[in-house]
């Protein structure tokens, strides 16, 4: 048995720390050599592998070309054209699909096929017409619906 009047305490007992005087901070006290921790980290597993597409709000390759080459190529075709089928190229390379450029290539093919018909005929009647008045340069030639004097065309 031990004694109560015993100046060293039993394991797991200790004095405690005097106090510190006012206005000082107190040290810490010294971890127990022979306690267990007061509590142990759980054991998480390790969280699963998420194979998801790139996150929403990211950019992709060729994502900005093939709208800016939509909006170029109802102006200028062949310009949204070629900008279409470079913005495609970039998508397919990083393995994305690109609407927008996909767009722009169908809609740069139909108005730039749209535009050289109507290129033809607009020259055609110009043509048809200037050469009726280099033929007969006093008479007079109907160009678009409306008859007009040679000495206007041939001017």
């Amino acid at each position: 048995m031990s004694d109560p009047n015993s100046p060293t305490p039993a394991p797991g007992n200790q004095p405690p720390a005097p106090q510190p005087a006012y206005g000082e901070y107190a040290p810490p006290a010294p971890p127990a050599a022979d306690s267990a921790p007061a509590y142990a980290a759980p054991a998480y597993q390790a969280a699963p592998a998420y194979n998801a597409g790139p996150a929403a709000n990211s950019s992709y390759p060729g994502k900005t070309l093939g709208i800016v080459a939509l909006i170029v190529a109802i102006f200028a075709n062949l310009i949204g054209l070629i900008l279409g089928i470079v913005a495609l190229v970039q998508s397919k390379k990083a393995g994305y699909k690109n609407g927008f450029a996909v767009a722009a290539i169908i809609v740069g093919a139909v108005l730039l096929v749209v535009s050289i018909i109507i290129g033809v005929v607009i020259v055609s009647q110009t043509v048809g017409a200037a050469t009726a008045c280099l033929n007969d340069p006093t008479g007079s030639t109907t160009l678009w619906g409306v008859t007009v004097p040679c000495s206007e065309v041939v001017r």
